[in-house]
């Protein structure tokens, strides 16, 4: 796709944002379609549709603006992908979304993948007769779809607890077992559509309140564990045929074994540190294969730990800018949201490291 052509996203929140923000110095515009008046990325768009993800005017206004349709947030209908497919190409596509809005195609893909992942079952209509007989107690359950940062998910420690989580949740359920992880690790993987892969390095995350609160690139693990991840969420992004950005989450257990436990096919919070830390970032990655371009490098140039600003986080940093946003290793990354509410992500923060620093920390 040449400089001029306009890239159409779904979504407007901070992911949106930062697409844009990429695409501009590459020269391409970028149009958004979110049911949010003033958004994030409406903020630093060329044009913006606001409407509801199923309005059929609005999606053929987005094909009519766009050269190629991505998204910064999976939970969108997949009808909506579909839809804009027979107009405009779209990346990913709907089958992609088929899988990665379904954590229990997600869990099936992997192990048809041959990558190791906590015992799992379909939990129906209140049937919880294959979580017991696959899973057990304690276990996990889980709204097959539309769940993020901790939402539509309940730990049960027996039967009762689970058949009152099975009437809170919904009839479409996936059972996981508890796994007791040392480290979550995650690996962001960009493919093109001629099937060239150029993975990130494996970082560790750590959340609060089931929301991630900060990001350490690389992971403290030995050298092998992170080349073992990359291959793995290359393996993923391969079966899923996937063109964009794939990044998946890992438990890594006390056995030091890598456990596949949740992926997402758009730019994800674990690599924000990539703008300031990587030659090339996840944003600049997404829009160079969904348009065409040769895949960028994805090195690090510094080691990093990455900070959400959580809330009101946000108004604490406002009161005492000058201090760090005066060293020359701290970034500030702002969304422009208006409310700050417990939990919501308002901003980030990025220190640079020197390259090999947080490996010298311990490769445990």
């Amino acid at each position: 796709m040449p400089p001029g052509s306009v890239i159409g996203i779904l979504g407007g929140g901070q992911l949106g944002r930062m697409i844009a923000l990429a695409a501009a110095p590459m020269g391409y515009r970028c149009a958004v379609l979110t049911p949010e008046e003033g958004s994030p990325a409406s903020q630093v768009a060329w044009r913006t549709v606001v409407a509801p993800y199923d309005d059929t005017a609005a999606l053929s206004r987005l094909a009519d603006l766009s050269d190629v349709v991505t998204l910064e947030f999976e939970n969108v209908p997949a009808a909506a992908v579909s839809a804009l497919a027979e107009k405009v190409p779209t990346a990913p596509g709907a089958d992609v979304l088929a899988v990665t809005q379904d954590r229990l195609k997600e869990k099936t893909l992997a192990r048809e993948a041959g990558l190791a992942t906590v015992a799992f079952a379909a939990v129906e209509r209140g049937d919880l007769s294959p979580m017991i007989d696959t899973v057990g107690f304690p276990a996990i359950l889980k709204t097959r779809r539309m769940g993020y940062d901790g939402k539509g998910q309940r730990r049960v420690a027996n039967l009762d607890e689970a058949e009152r989580a099975c009437r809170d949740l919904g009839d479409a359920l996936i059972a996981e077992a508890v796994c007791p992880f040392d480290k979550e690790l995650s690996v962001i993987v960009a493919r093109s559509a001629d099937g060239e892969f150029r993975p990130f390095d494996a970082v560790e995350n750590e959340h609060e309140n089931h929301i991630l609160r900060t990001t350490r690139a690389p992971a403290r693990v030995a050298e092998a564990v992170r080349a073992e991840a990359q291959a793995a969420a290359c393996r993923l992004a391969e079966r899923l045929s996937l063109v964009g950005l794939l990044a998946v989450e890992f438990f890594r257990s006390p056995e030091g074994d890598l456990l596949v436990n949740e992926m997402a096919p758009r730019p994800h919070n674990s690599g924000h540190w990539t703008i300031d830390a990587c030659r090339t970032s996840q944003f600049e990655q997404l829009v160079r294969a969904i348009c065409g371009l040769p895949l960028g490098d994805p090195g690090r140039r510094h080691d990093a730990a990455m900070t959400n600003l959580l809330g009101d986080d946000v108004d604490r940093w406002a009161d005492s800018w000058a201090g760090p946003v005066a060293d020359p290793e701290v970034h500030l990354h702002l969304y422009g949201k208006a409310e700050a509410r417990p939990g919501r992500k308002m901003g980030h923060v990025t220190r640079l490291l020197p390259l090999g620093a947080l490996e010298e920390t311990g490769n445990g």
